[in-house]
Order: C-alpha cells, then structure tokens, then sequence
C-alpha cells in the first residue's frame, strides 16, 4: 500500500477512499490524499492540480470544498508528470494514460509505442538544437555588446 505523505497526522484525519460515483476501484482502508499532500510530495502547485482535474486528468472525490484524491488519483498524477517530462502535451497524456488491465488499480502507465517514442526523440532532438542555436545565437549577441565600446 502506498503510504500516505503531508502532515503529520493527516492521515489520521482523512476518511478511506470511497469511490463511490468516481468510477475507482477500492480496497479495504485505502486512505485518501488532500490536495495538499499531492503538492508537496510531487513538487507542484494547487493550480496545476486543479487544472488538471479540470482537463478530466484527476478526478478526485469531493466533500464540500475538499479534494480527496485516491491512490489510482496518485499515480495518474505521477504519469501526468512523466508524460510532460517527455515533452507530451496534455491531450497527448490523456489518451497515453491507460491501466495495463481494467481490474488493476495501481497498474496506469504511459502506453507508448515504438513510433511514438521514435516521434517524441526525434521531436526533442528538434527542439534541442533550436534551442541550442538560441543559446549560441544570444551568446553571439551578448560578446558583441560587451565588447563595443562606448559610442559606437
């Protein structure tokens, strides 16, 4: 079981992952995870995270203003942020997001396929060398500025 991270004593305080109408399978005391502890542990903002519930990535369950979110809510997250580490967009992670088997609540992973890892690499190496040619070129422009002197 994944274990819970935040607050000392949050867990305590969250009630078990009900999925009740969310559509996430459940085992026996799962506990949830509050918008909070998804944050911190993963290093991002509460906007990113309801954005992301926004674009129909997370779904958590909702209690009023709270957001519990499930362990399958978790590692969506932890795939979300693998996929845009790659250089995917979100709609692109969206449809990579996939259980290996309808039954298996930890198991999301990025289903990619050979030439969608040949496409991403090529598309990086792209990206690189124009960014690489941005650096060299801003370089260029930075000598040529320091060394002028005064007046011309």
């Amino acid at each position: 079981m994944i274990e819970q991270k935040g607050v000392p004593g949050m867990a305590d305080r969250l009630p078990p992952w009900n999925p009740e109408g969310a559509g996430l399978p459940s085992a026996p005391g799962q506990k949830a995870f509050s918008i909070g502890d998804l944050a911190r542990e993963f290093g991002v903002t509460l906007r990113a995270l309801r954005f992301y519930e926004s674009k129909g990535l997370l779904k958590p369950q909702r209690e009023g203003n709270l957001r519990l979110y499930s362990p399958a809510d978790r590692e969506n997250l932890a795939q979300i942020l693998k996929g845009k580490q790659l250089g995917f967009t979100l709609s692109e992670i969206r449809s990579l997001i996939a259980s290996d088997t309808p039954d298996c609540q930890y198991a999301p992973r990025l289903k990619l396929s050979r030439e969608q890892c040949v496409e991403q690499i090529k598309l990086l190496e792209r990206q690189k060398k124009e960014i690489e040619d941005a650096i060299a070129e801003l370089r260029r422009t930075y000598t040529d500025l320091y060394t002028r002197t005064p007046g011309d």
